[in-house]
């Protein structure tokens, strides 16, 4: 398996893909694949080192998981339930705590165009790319600032992904600029209703996305929420940098020990 999943393996099977409109691998292809057959017992080790770094990846996976399920919680508790600090002492005014209001999305954070990157013209490099399905791919520039928020358009219609670091979105999502976000935007559109509006290709149309409303709380209220998730965040983006740093090491080590430069 790891030697499949890994560089050489993947190249071997690449190598062996074919079709035009849709791309196939034949069984009889996969059959001539030469692969490094050491003794059982290193087989063995090998897979036990290497599922190491697989196990703590898929725990830190988890924990950021729980981390943002607590935070996603939390914005319910306090926006949707109206179980925020303070409430017993707040009026509710039709249905909307005092000092709330009511704002079309257009109005606090208008979404913008992301910009085509085909895969040909991607240099692989420190900035994520972002379609509609989250990260496809590193560019060695950026097109926005972040943090930024980034919606789907195209494809995966409403997604929506939080980058703290400079990024490219592309021409299937929208994003919005790095002065309008926050933690509580970027929840608040996890809960909001986006539909999409093409029959063809499923598709949002930025003028009902930004008909759509938000419940925007006090800043008081707005500035608790935000310091109270952004030490989750925080740990979020360590765990998400030191899995980039167990997969890197892992697959530098997978070949070594496949060809037996390092013991297992």
């Amino acid at each position: 398996m790891y030697f499949l999943r890994g560089p050489v393996g993947q190249g071997e099977i690449a190598n062996r893909t074919g079709g035009t409109s849709q791309p196939k691998l034949a069984l009889y292809k996969i059959a001539d694949i030469d692969f490094p057959c050491p003794p059982r017992n290193i087989q063995t080790k090998t897979a036990e080192i290497l599922s190491a770094y697989d196990d703590l990846i898929e725990n830190n996976r988890r924990r950021i998981q729980l981390l943002e399920q607590a935070a996603r919680l939390l914005y319910k508790e306090w926006f949707v339930h109206l179980r925020f600090p303070g409430h017993e002492h707040t009026k509710i005014i039709d249905g909307v705590p005092e000092g709330w209001e009511k704002k079309p999305l257009g109005t606090i954070a208008p979404l913008k165009y992301g910009k085509a990157l085909k895969n040909d013209d991607r240099v692989p490099g420190p900035f994520p790319v972002y379609g509609s399905s989250g990260i496809v791919g590193t560019h060695t520039k950026a097109l926005v600032h972040g943090p930024t928020i980034i919606v789907g358009r195209k494809g995966n219609v409403g997604s929506v992904y939080w980058s703290p670091d400079d990024c490219h979105p592309i021409d299937t999502v929208y994003y919005i600029d790095s002065e309008l976000c926050s933690f509580f935007l970027y929840y608040a559109l996890q809960q909001m209703t986006f539909i999409s509006t093409d029959v063809a290709v499923p598709g949002l149309n930025r003028d009902f996305a930004h008909s759509r409303s938000l419940l925007v709380a006090d800043q008081k209220i707005l500035r608790l929420f935000e310091e109270t998730v952004s030490p989750l965040h925080q740990q979020m983006e360590l765990l998400k940098r030191q899995n980039t740093s167990l997969a890197k090491a892992r697959d530098i080590l997978l070949p070594k020990l496949m060809s037996g430069e390092v013991a297992a």
